[in-house]
């Protein structure tokens, strides 16, 4: 496609206005997130998302839409297992339920901004440098073994360098004050446990952002299809969030078909001086790795039992309870 300021201007304004009807969409502070508005808000974001490729094959044709596709299943998919370290992140600092919402939304918009600055030097390192290709190809197929190696996630909430950084200028509480970040406690300004899950969350962000950009790369390089695929499967990813919360164990088998569509775009990458792998084919595995999963996964459920973090601390299935003394 042939890139055009008008293009990202006009894309930047309508992720604007989608994350502010996304905000007015769940307006009220420390609101208890109804199931039924968040699978038909859910599905409302996703169907935008593959309408978009419509869009795309009308404007561009066929092979800008499939690679859009393909970029989009590819993160949707892994926008859906991060969401199981959010649920963690939240259990760990009992984050109550009403209040999880704005941790969310502002990760997201934070993600998608990170996102962006990713992707423009992921695709100035291709350019200038050749060789990248076969790093990030040998990276995403170490990576995809690696997850299907592993499916338990730990975090270590006192060592990361975000909330060191926080302690570093603020005091931290122990207890919430609604949704606040910061409050005002005996004269002073103290951070909150909101403050420390969404610098938790911004943290885990980078590390996403690190997994999914060189994904999405390999099956385009068309910097602004990589960014509309990036920013559609954030969108909406808050309601996503309150429909699978406690279902995410369910998906025991996600993690090896995340690992199958990684190894084979990193093959992909790594192969494409070689023999050009088709988008078309591309996309049909994709969709068929991760519908297989999501069968087995539905298939054979497991029965739900407590997490537990790297510190020891049992994780409740619930955030909704009172706050710990964690921060």
């Amino acid at each position: 496609m042939k890139l055009e300021l008008w293009m990202w201007v006009a894309f930047a304004s309508f992720v604007t206005a989608m994350l502010l009807v996304d905000l007015l969409a769940f307006s009220r502070r420390a609101e208890l997130i109804p199931m039924r508005r968040a699978v038909i808000w859910s599905v409302a974001w996703t169907l935008l998302g593959f309408g978009f490729a419509g869009f795309l094959w009308l404007w561009q044709g066929g092979e800008p839409a499939r690679e859009y596709l393909a970029g989009f299943l590819i993160e949707k998919s892994l926008s859906i297992d991060n969401l199981f370290v959010f649920a963690l992140i939240f259990a760990y600092f009992g984050v109550p339920r009403p209040f999880q919402r704005r941790a969310l939304f502002w990760g997201i918009v934070g993600a998608i901004v990170l996102r962006g600055i990713f992707i423009l030097a992921g695709a100035a390192m291709l350019d200038a440098f050749h060789y990248t290709i076969y790093l990030f190809g040998a990276f995403l197929v170490i990576t995809g073994l690696r997850l299907a190696r592993h499916r338990t996630v730990e975090i270590h909430p006192e060592r990361n360098p975000a909330l060191k950084l926080i302690r570093r200028f603020l005091p931290m509480t122990s207890t919430y004050q609604g949704d606040r970040l910061v409050a005002h406690e005996r004269g002073r300004f103290v951070a909150t446990p909101m403050l420390a899950a969404l610098a938790l969350i911004a943290a885990f962000d980078v590390v996403f952002a690190v997994d999914s950009i060189p994904a999405i790369f390999a099956v385009t390089r068309d910097t602004f299809i990589v960014y509309t695929a990036n920013a559609f499967s954030l969108l909406g990813l808050a309601a996503l969030y309150f429909v699978l919360a406690d279902m995410i164990e369910r998906f025991r088998y996600l993690n090896l078909g995340l690992a199958a569509v990684l190894v084979f775009v990193g093959l992909k990458m790594t192969l494409a001086d070689v023999y050009e792998i088709p988008v078309l084919l591309s996309l049909v595995f994709i969709v068929v790795a991760l519908a297989v999963a999501a069968a087995a996964s539905l298939a054979r459920p497991v029965p739900p039992t407590p997490r537990r973090t790297r510190a020891g601390r049992r994780a409740p299935r619930s955030a909704d309870g009172p706050p710990t003394d964690s921060a």
